[in-house]
């Protein structure tokens, strides 16, 4: 089994190096390179191709966010861990925007860490289970939902690489409904839901069905009604429960 490769971006080398320490002590882990600003974290994540890139958020320069962002347009398939000295639900949605699959502080226990880059170098968005505890990040993240379903749909006649039943899918994940449930709805077994959620999720060059969800409903493909993203906290936990939720690593 190949290991987990790893890229450390952080402003503080002390720092750097006893997080390094920490993971070296891993097997399955292999540290390929450190960065102390976000050009060179760009420069030898192209280099390295790390399968996880752990991020400073208060960065010199561009700021941790930003070489996220630019971090996973350039590595889609890199995992993006935000690491931050405390927790802010503003910086959590702008973590979730910018693509991160987790955000911790940084006096997160190094068997947590090392947790959390296990599950993210196998897909999981842990950063959409904070979304759970966190109503004022969920409700940011539904009205998002609400304005790009009230965006004009010009682009309704644009070609969409999506089948129809994939986007039929598609619309149940966006209205909150699990695998199981769709397999219900649509008379077709929980397999074959993973299958075209699996087939979505490729087409659309897109991490996690969060991300798929947005890009539809930016598209004009599906369109979210007012009546089904109330916010309220029983609502927004239904609504978030298990579409943004990896669950068993399995989407």
């Amino acid at each position: 089994m190949s290991p987990i490769t790893i890229l450390i971006v952080d402003d503080h080398p002390l720092f750097r190096t006893g997080i390094r320490w920490a993971l070296e002590q891993i097997p399955d882990f292999q540290i390929v390179g450190e960065a102390g600003d976000g050009s060179e974290a760009l420069r030898l994540a192209d280099e390295c191709e790390p399968d996880v890139i752990l991020i400073d958020l208060s960065l010199p320069g561009m700021n941790g966010l930003e070489v996220a962002r630019a971090l996973k347009r350039r590595h889609p398939q890199a995992g993006v861990v935000i690491l931050t000295m405390h927790q802010d639900d503003e910086q959590l949605f702008n973590a979730i925007r910018a693509g991160a699959a987790a955000y911790c502080t940084k006096d997160v226990e190094p068997s947590a860490l090392t947790e959390i880059i296990m599950r993210v170098a196998r897909g999981e968005y842990l950063i959409n289970e904070m979304v759970l505890s966190r109503p004022f990040v969920a409700s940011r993240v539904l009205d998002q939902f609400r304005e790009l379903s009230r965006m004009d749909r010009s682009s309704t006649g644009f070609f969409s690489p999506l089948t129809p039943r994939e986007i039929e899918i598609l619309d149940c994940v966006a209205r909150g409904h699990s695998n199981k449930e769709i397999a219900q709805l649509l008379n077709i077994s929980d397999q074959t839901v993973k299958n075209h959620i699996t087939s979505i999720l490729r087409k659309l060059a897109v991490n996690d069905r969060t991300q798929a969800v947005l890009y539809a409903l930016k598209h004009g493909w599906i369109k979210l009604d007012e009546q089904h993203v109330p916010v309220t906290e029983s609502s927004t936990q239904t609504a978030f429960q298990l579409p943004w939720r990896e669950q068993n690593g399995r989407r």
